[in-house]
């Protein structure tokens, strides 16, 4: 019997070791030799300390930022744990709201935001178009880019908040404008976190609140 048993506990002791420690450990020693930037979060630091990941979008509000694209994710209530609260990119609960395109409640939401857009951008004039992006989440919630469009709509807000001009902030809008990737996949996108940092650092009026 033991004769029987024992390549079988052989094999589940060596594939264990094998897949459950030296492969792990052997795949986090390279991608930490080769891309210790992306294996550790693509985190983005600012005088020494960590203020975000460039792979996560964050909840910007003031004038004086870009604004990134809306977020279904949502927590638990603080004050009724059977209950959820919008939570705006929480990286904790991943996810798109569900709705499907004919719901009332998604339709209800994007014209009440277009219109809050139109209020809060009116130097863009009351017929310019909203990119579709800033009313609508993405799959995960979480996402942290806006396309050009959706930044050059916001440019007349962000150059009167700052006190600069709108071809300043263009300028820093395509510096900060990633291509598509080997030039046919994907679309160009701006990463909201680093067109914000950059505006800080060109200047202007301090941004006191996001």
């Amino acid at each position: 019997m033991l004769t029987h048993f024992r390549p079988a506990i052989v094999l589940f002791i060596l594939f264990t070791v094998l897949t459950g420690l030296v492969y792990p450990l052997a795949m986090t020693g390279i991608a930490q030799l080769l891309f210790p930037g992306q294996a550790n979060g693509s985190l983005i630091h600012k005088d020494g300390k960590v203020i975000g990941s460039s792979l996560i979008g964050q909840n910007f509000t003031s004038d004086k930022y870009f604004h990134g694209r809306p977020s279904a994710t949502s927590d638990t209530d603080p004050n009724d744990s059977t209950k959820t609260i919008a939570a705006p990119y929480n990286a904790a609960n991943s996810s798109g709201s569900n709705a499907g395109p004919t719901a009332k409640s998604l339709i209800d939401r994007v014209k009440g935001d277009t219109d809050k857009l139109k209020t809060a951008n009116p130097d863009v004039g009351p017929n310019a178009p909203v990119p579709v992006d800033l009313v609508t989440t993405s799959a995960s919630g979480l996402d942290p880019h806006i396309s050009p469009a959706a930044a050059d709509f916001q440019v007349p807000r962000v150059a009167k908040a700052r006190g600069l001009s709108q071809d300043q902030v263009r300028q820093l809008v395509a510096a900060n404008t990633r291509p598509r990737t080997l030039g046919f996949i994907g679309e160009p996108v701006v990463n909201v976190l680093q067109l914000n940092l950059a505006l800080d650092a060109a200047g202007g009026q301090a941004p006191a609140a996001r």
